[in-house]
């Protein structure tokens, strides 16, 4: 494979570092290699039904060595492994399932060399830094771990706490980072010169955006920043917490934050034995999860049951969180977090290193896709993922189309009740028929749309187990509705814009009817009928056999003539030609 233009080679580093470097290209060349053989030039030589027939198989076995490569590599491969699992507009379930359960989980640093990073970021000795700090991690990572501490007396009188969570990167992991995404870019860049890839994906820019997300995620004043921002926009809900940073312990590779740890969000028992009804939680994860994403437009893309829990507070108890009057947030009222036992709850948030962000394109893009799909329009539907960045341009739209408006026609007035009376066996075949629809298209979500989805997915999930009655769709309706009410004062104030629209259209229409007359007699119009593509499709399949023949002939004549000055290659040339026969002979059987 080619080098692509501007693609970095393995930076100059370690030993250990090159080995690692090339170990992810090694797999890499390995997957391609497969890719090209059974995906390009099998079914060129007319063996696509035998191509296809372990591909499942193959899948699985590739996903399988990616997360023993992953696991045993760590760095940056466990992310990447868990970045593809959530990339099912681009990879086959095959991928992503097997990907899905690769948990970011490794041996903890040796407690010498993480007292020395910390040493080293704080610039004061631990013992002066922290009165205690534990040397056993509650959680190590791939890229850092976490250990508790408590604070020096005297910064624990200014800021009223004293019990914190230290963060501490592992030594050495930027230079893994900056190993690990120049095997990636050089991956990319071999990606983006094969065009069964390329039609389906822009893998540079896959690449790219994972790169920023990484760097971001190393950066731990990047992720104080963060839970600033996050708290500042929920500073006048009583129900949302997050920790306090401590400035002056926290640098680039060092965080520390106020202890918050406090019950499970998904641990329904101990909510119960604490008096808070795992309903009524359910009802405010959803409600501040779409505060976050429809309101504030900043929200926590990471809310699995670890990073969120649920902190109860005595009657007459402080809030820390309700400190600020006047607020605001659509619908947020104190008595919500009351449990009608004398017993006050908060949601508490941690990590915010995965966040996402709701741009103005986006909210417009996310106003037109809901208007669409509450109006069952398909043409505006596909549209609206146009400006989404959804597809690619060579996304065959009709289709997309096609397929949109059977799912409204088929179950777009159903409601949850009614679509669990359907038969599953129909709702299956429907599934998988459109899910392979919706694959073959080149579809490729942008960073803050992903994160978007895997938001809902993961809130959805941790709802579910909180409560198995619970209804999404009621809990975003407040917010749909909100979106519904201004999209006439948004239509008012673009009136102008989609005036001068609609103006240039007319104008453009007499010269571009003139040019469709032209064509048509140049005969330059372009119809598609299945009676044409059918026998263009014979004729493919006589120039295959065609080429199957003279490939044949060659490797076989060539054997032979080579045989006698070079015994092995001539050998393997003659035993290469059964490969063209067998096609030649499976195709003439088919006539």
């Amino acid at each position: 494979m080619p080098q692509a233009s501007g693609t970095p080679a393995a930076p100059q580093t370690s030993r250990a570092s090159r080995k690692r470097y090339r170990k992810i290209v090694r797999f890499a060349w390995i997957f391609l290699a497969q890719a090209w053989w059974y995906e390009l030039f099998l079914p060129r030589i007319g063996l696509r039904r035998f191509a296809a027939r372990g591909r499942t198989a193959r899948l699985q076995f590739l996903a399988q060595r990616f997360r023993v490569l992953a696991v045993d590599l760590g760095g940056l491969m466990i992310k990447v492994g868990q970045f593809l699992s959530a990339r099912l507009d681009i990879l086959p379930p095959e991928v992503t399932n097997e990907l899905q359960g690769l948990q970011d989980e490794v041996a903890a640093e040796p407690f010498d060399k993480i007292r020395e990073q910390t040493v080293a970021e704080l610039g004061m000795p631990l013992e002066s830094a922290y009165a205690f700090f534990d040397p056993t991690p509650i959680a190590a990572a791939s890229l850092g771990q976490a250990h508790r501490a408590r604070l020096s007396p005297a910064l624990a009188a200014d800021l009223g706490f004293e019990d914190v969570i230290v963060k501490i990167q592992r030594p050495g992991i930027d230079e893994i980072v900056a190993v690990d995404l120049a095997a990636l870019r050089r991956i990319g860049g071999w990606l983006s010169h094969v065009s069964l890839v390329s039609k389906r994906a822009d893998a540079p820019a896959l690449v790219e955006e994972f790169a920023v997300t990484s760097l971001e995620e190393i950066n731990y004043l990047h992720e104080a920043a963060n839970a600033e921002r996050f708290t500042a926009d929920f500073a006048g809900d009583p129900v949302v917490e997050a920790p306090v940073v401590v400035w002056e312990r926290s640098s680039l590779r060092a965080l520390t934050l106020s202890d918050v740890s406090a019950i499970k969000i998904t641990d329904v028992e101990a909510l119960k034995r604490a008096g808070i009804d795992p309903s009524a939680v359910a009802d405010e994860l959803a409600r501040v999860t779409f505060q976050q994403i429809f309101v504030a437009g900043f929200f926590h893309a990471d809310p699995h049951p670890g990073n969120i829990f649920v902190t109860p507070v005595a009657a007459g108890s402080s809030n820390a969180g309700s400190d600020t009057a006047g607020s605001d947030t659509a619908g947020s009222e104190t008595a919500r977090s009351d449990t009608g036992a004398g017993v006050k709850w908060h949601l508490t948030y941690v990590d915010f290193g995965m966040m996402g962000e709701i741009s103005d394109p986006l909210r417009a893009g996310l106003r037109n896709f809901i208007l669409a799909a509450v109006g069952r329009d398909s043409r505006a539907l596909v549209a609206s993922l146009g400006e989404l960045g959804v597809l690619l341009s060579t996304a065959d739209t009709d289709e997309l189309e096609r397929a949109m408006s059977a799912l409204f026609d088929r179950f777009g007035g159903l409601g949850i009740a009614e679509l669990q009376t359907i038969d599953p066996r129909e709702l299956e075949a429907f599934g998988r028929q459109f899910g392979e629809t919706i694959r073959v298209l080149p579809f490729q979500l942008p960073e803050s749309f992903l994160l978007l989805i895997r938001t809902i997915s993961l809130v959805s999930g941790v709802t579910s187990a909180l409560d198995r009655d619970f209804n999404m769709w009621d809990a975003v309706d407040p917010f749909a509705r909100t979106i519904l009410s201004t999209n006439g004062r948004d239509a008012l104030r673009d009136l102008p814009q989609q005036a001068l629209a609609y103006g240039t259209t007319l104008a453009r229409l007499p010269r571009r009817m003139d040019e469709l007359a032209t064509r048509i007699e140049r005969g330059q119009l372009a119809v598609r009928t299945p009676e044409v593509d059918r026998r263009l499709r014979s004729v493919e399949r006589s120039v295959n056999r065609l080429g199957s023949a003279i490939v044949f002939a060659a490797l076989l004549v060539g054997g032979v003539f080579l045989r006698s000055t070079d015994e092995v290659l001539g050998t393997v040339l003659m035993a290469t030609a059964a490969v063209p026969l067998l096609h030649l002979v499976v195709t003439l059987r088919r006539r």
